[in-house]
């Protein structure tokens, strides 16, 4: 039977061909790696490398020992990393999922970041749906979830916020909001406002759409509707009119949709939500990861944004990162095209909207205060060129 230190020194001898750098990367004596290859040879009972005084080489015995040794205990190697990485519960499979398009990149970015501490975990990736908000959680399907805020269920856990979204409104094209700069939770008195179907939590559905405004007034029910491609597609054939975020906005541009940002609204959260019977050291890993990206300090500069007043102020050095709409390509009213727009967020003829930070749109009709909240900037931002 081989020695470790017999093997590993013939493997390292062998791609280095120099008896220092060998003793070096082993960590041991110049003396030690030639007595233990001296070694080697007389257990073998041939040489295994010609040496001079300037060169050493392996013999054609060396090179088919080396050929047969070296992948199986590469093998080895890797075998042990698993197990020690399975063992302090950090390596092994991480089902992860997210709700929407924001989720997602910020998703992507977090499990790159996962990645470069723990290679030895392999995160797969599943998106859910608002008809089943977190039915992907309790069955086992995944063992995080990014998803939108509230959360407060007893069998789950819930994390920090990642992901902050300004609120708007989808209303039909040629419904009176949509001629509006802007809209306030009062107008959702205006018309029905759609419903999630599935199972989705009744405290859930009143935080997009609650029952009445601040004033009171009642806020009618409309139909309901599975997915948010099922709603926008109500919201353009006139049927009624759906609290979105700015991510949907900067996704999705269906026909006869404009958005309209709110000035009262809470941002949409973004978090994440883990059950609490199966919180492992993978798990906790993935989180703390996942916060500390949230929490990167990110500045924000605004560019050609054609509003005077308009702006991004500050980082986020404690908070969640702010995203805004990021309407690249999406139509505009009064941006050469009728049917699909975007009201508002300093928004020029081309209805490009927002300005990147840390890999994202920002949209400069909106301010971030460490974080912690949206608010409207000021100068009266409007989309119309």
């Amino acid at each position: 039977m081989l020695e470790r230190l017999e093997i590993e020194s013939f493997l390292v001898l062998a791609d280095e061909l120099h008896f220092g750098r060998t003793a070096e990367r082993l960590h041991v004596s110049r003396a030690r790696v030639s007595q233990t290859i001296r070694s080697l040879e007389r257990r073998i009972g041939a040489p295994l490398f010609e040496r001079t005084s300037r060169t050493v080489r392996l013999t054609p015995l060396g090179r088919r020992l080396h050929a047969e040794v070296e992948p199986g205990y590469r093998r080895v190697e890797r075998g042990v990393a698993r197990a020690q990485a399975e063992a302090r519960g950090i390596g092994g499979v991480l089902p992860v999922g997210y709700l929407g398009s924001a989720a997602g990149e910020f998703l992507m970015d977090a499990i790159r970041a996962f990645g470069r501490l723990h290679p030895d975990t392999e995160v797969q990736i599943h998106e859910t749906q608002l008809s089943d908000l977190l039915g992907a959680l309790r069955t086992g399907r995944v063992d995080v979830l990014v998803t939108q805020f509230p959360v407060a269920e007893s069998d789950l856990t819930r994390g920090p916020v990642v992901l902050r979204v300004p609120r708007m409104l989808a209303v039909p094209a040629n419904h009176t909001l949509a001629k509006r700069h802007s809209v306030s939770l009062e107008d959702l008195a205006r018309d029905r406002v759609f419903a999630c179907s599935g199972d989705v939590p009744d405290y859930w559905q009143k935080h997009f759409a609650p029952a009445c405004t601040p004033s009171g007034q009642p806020v009618r029910r409309g139909r309901s509707a599975s997915t948010m491609q099922e709603t926008l597609a109500m919201v353009g054939a006139g049927q009624g009119i759906s609290p979105v975020g700015a991510d949907v906005a900067a996704r999705y541009t269906p026909r006869g949709v404009v958005y309209v940002p709110f000035t009262d609204a809470e941002p949409v959260e973004y978090g994440l939500v883990w059950r609490t019977s199966g919180e492992t050291a993978r798990v906790r890993a993935f989180v703390a990861t996942a916060a500390e990206l949230a929490a990167l300090p990110e500045g924000a500069q605004v560019v050609g944004t054609g509003v005077e007043g308009a702006q991004v102020v500050g980082t986020e050095p404690e908070g969640a990162r702010s995203v805004g709409t990021g309407m690249e390509g999406a139509g505009a009213r009064g941006a050469g095209t009728e049917a699909t727009g975007v009201r508002g967020a300093g928004t020029e003829a081309r209805g490009v909207v927002g300005v990147g930070v840390g890999g994202r749109s920002v949209s400069p009709a909106y301010r971030s205060l460490r974080g912690q909240e949206l608010i409207p900037a000021p100068g009266g931002a409007s989309l119309e060129a």
